[in-house]
């Protein structure tokens, strides 16, 4: 028996459409620049080629056996989140109702978050999220033949899994290209960076939580 290919997809799909760190970030990028939103998809992408490149090494199986490795990364993680989350919200109090300051932070934002940035932000949140570890660790190897080549069948998933992630991110990117002409309103975009932030601080909370428990 080969590699369960359509049953590894039905479980990608799912997995992506369940909103994540990974989407609250590529979406918030997208609104300001569709650019920037690809540029944090990429780094997302990036960071899940990562962790199916050390799967495949069987690093990932060997630190799956530290218990202090996985608390590292939950902890690292839940910090970048919540302090990223952090950032959305004091940007958001520091908006000004002047439609003339309102356009030159926005001009000002766009020059600091950059592509490099971006994509940076997005390879961090995918890299520090253990559930990317977990994935690979316990969900990938059940749609794989244990009597066949390991490292060959997890490129070949994860491979997929990125590849079905860049059109799921195309695709996010697009419809929030859409909404930016509502979400760049002063008062709607302050309630969504306020939204934002603290799904993004209530993320973090949720993961350091589960890494004490």
């Amino acid at each position: 028996m080969g590699i369960e290919l359509a049953g590894f997809v039905a479980v990608v799909v799912l997995a992506y459409l369940i909103p994540g760190p990974d989407f609250l970030l590529v979406s918030r990028y997208a609104v300001q620049n569709k650019r920037l939103g690809l540029a944090a998809a990429l780094g997302a992408q990036s960071g899940l080629c990562i962790h199916m490149l050390v799967a495949a090494l069987g690093l990932s199986a060997i630190a799956a056996q530290s218990a202090e490795f996985f608390m590292i990364v939950r902890w690292l993680g839940a910090a970048y989140l919540i302090w990223m989350g952090l950032c959305v919200l004091r940007q958001s109090r520091h908006q000004s109702a002047s439609s003339d300051v309102q356009k030159q932070g926005v001009q000002k934002e766009q020059a600091l978050t950059g592509h490099r940035r971006a994509f940076a932000n997005g390879f961090l949140t995918n890299l520090l999220n253990p559930k990317a570890i977990v994935f690979f660790l316990s969900v990938l190897p059940q749609f794989m033949n244990l009597a066949g080549d390991a490292v060959r069948q997890i490129l070949i998933l994860g491979v997929l899994d990125v590849a079905i992630g860049v059109v799921w991110w195309w695709g996010v990117v697009a419809v929030m290209q859409q909404l930016a002409g509502m979400l760049k309103r002063p008062a709607v975009r302050q309630w969504w960076d306020r939204i934002t932030g603290g799904l993004m601080i209530g993320a973090g909370a949720l993961l350091a939580r589960n890494g004490t428990g």
